[in-house]
């Protein structure tokens, strides 16, 4: 399989971009070229007009706002196949085997955490009032409740036990028991400033067949755009009818970019630099979880409920400091070949002051002190030191976006 996984690496195609088997790809002829299937064959719809508001009544938990997106994302099918929060067996099933007791792949839990004395308390019903700010806005219809080691969540998940880790920290944080049970929402969130562009895969799906596209790539992101990720764009855009880009609008780590900087670069450099019938640009409203190649599973997964054909793979996918491997987020792919949503992997790269492009290994004979390396982190360190980027490694517009704001960092 990972021969026909090379079909995927549009690697040398364009500025010399890897591939490991030239010989075997074939490019227009073997490329998949339909609209996947959402995840599990059915995308979820638990989007339910609320017909009786009185809910006074009804035993309430109050959940945080990146709880409520996560309820949102099940009720729209961002994460189909899933209905509401996982039973234990699912748990256990996802952080052993990476994978639903069902068999699908799957590998971010999404769970409720409570207090046990809470979760003794809504055994005694049957409907739950989820709340957030006091106010109403789903209903879960409880299954059951249940322990879970914290431990085992972190190492399973994160590779690491380490508290330093934003994904172990936030784990060790968690309440006592888990609640599953399906859920149904009857009010989304109404913060028109940051969700402007969030569309549900319904409709995603609905504007992809619109425009005739037969293989779309998906684009993960939590930072503001550079000319490197411009490059594997337009390279992806040579090849594949769309690109969909799909920055992720959520809680992350102290030092990333803040939602509003992201959201302002990408449509400065949309407006100015792509073509706009071939580009969808929808948010992603979810949190960072900083699982490496687990989270590389889910990015794609949710990519595929919103039709993605293709899906684009970073070198360190979701990863954060030193605690995964630097292609780990490749490897993992390796595994899961029924996940039914192809990868594209690029290789690491440059640019090289030598030849006055972006290169790689393969590409270019240079020494390292012709090499500047490029990645979202070495951004970040340049903006929060004062020092903008020069024009040939951030579009000129994006550098702006970020002066105009006071603080563009999540503190």
């Amino acid at each position: 399989m990972r021969g026909n996984r090379n079909i995927s690496r549009v690697n040398n195609t364009v500025n010399g971009l890897k591939d490991k088997k030239l010989e075997n790809i074939s490019i227009q002829n073997n490329i998949i070229k339909k609209i996947p299937e959402p995840h599990g064959g059915r995308l979820v719809n638990r989007i339910f007009e609320s017909k009786n508001n009185n809910t006074h009544d009804m035993f309430s938990i109050e959940l945080d706002d990146n709880l409520r997106n996560d309820v949102e994302n099940i009720g729209d099918g961002i994460f189909s196949p899933l209905e509401g929060f996982i039973g234990q067996s699912d748990f256990e099933s996802v952080l052993k085997c990476g994978r639903l007791r069902n068999g699908l792949p799957w590998t971010i839990p999404i769970v409720l955490d409570v207090e046990e004395s809470m979760a003794k308390k809504i055994q005694d019903y049957r409907e739950i009032s989820l709340k957030n700010k006091g106010e109403h806005f789903a209903t879960l219809y409880f299954d059951e409740f249940y322990s879970f080691d914290k431990l085992e969540m972190v190492r399973a998940l994160y590779l690491t036990d380490d508290e330093q880790h934003p994904g172990v920290s936030k784990t060790f944080k968690m309440k006592d028991y888990l609640v599953s049970g399906r859920i149904s929402v009857c009010k989304k969130i109404n913060n028109f400033k940051l969700r402007n562009y969030r569309l549900e895969p319904i409709k995603t799906r609905e504007e992809i067949k619109r425009r005739g596209w037969k293989t779309i790539v998906g684009f993960q992101t939590r930072n503001i755009p550079h000319i490197a990720h411009e490059m594997l764009q337009k390279a992806a855009l040579n090849i594949y009818d769309g690109l969909f880009l799909n920055p992720l609008i959520g809680k992350k780590k102290t030092g990333d970019f803040k939602d509003e900087v992201i959201l302002e670069s990408y449509k400065k450099l949309i407006e100015n630099y792509y073509p706009q019938e071939r580009v969808m640009f929808v948010t992603l409203h979810t949190e960072m979880r900083y699982a490496g190649p687990k989270e590389a599973i889910h990015h794609a997964i949710m990519r595929k409920n919103f039709g993605c054909s293709h899906f684009i793979v970073g070198r360190d996918h979701a990863g954060v400091g030193n605690y995964y491997r630097p292609f780990a987020a490749h490897e993992i792919f390796d595994e899961y070949t029924d996940i039914g949503i192809e990868p594209i992997f690029f290789p690491s790269f440059y640019y090289c002051n030598k030849c006055l492009g972006y290169a790689n290994d393969r590409n270019c004979p240079h020494g390292s002190e012709f090499k500047e390396e490029l990645s979202g982190t070495r951004m970040r360190k340049m903006v929060s030191s004062g020092e903008m980027p020069g024009k040939h490694l951030m579009r000129p517009e994006i550098a702006d976006v970020i002066i105009n704001f006071q603080d563009p960092f999540v503190s």
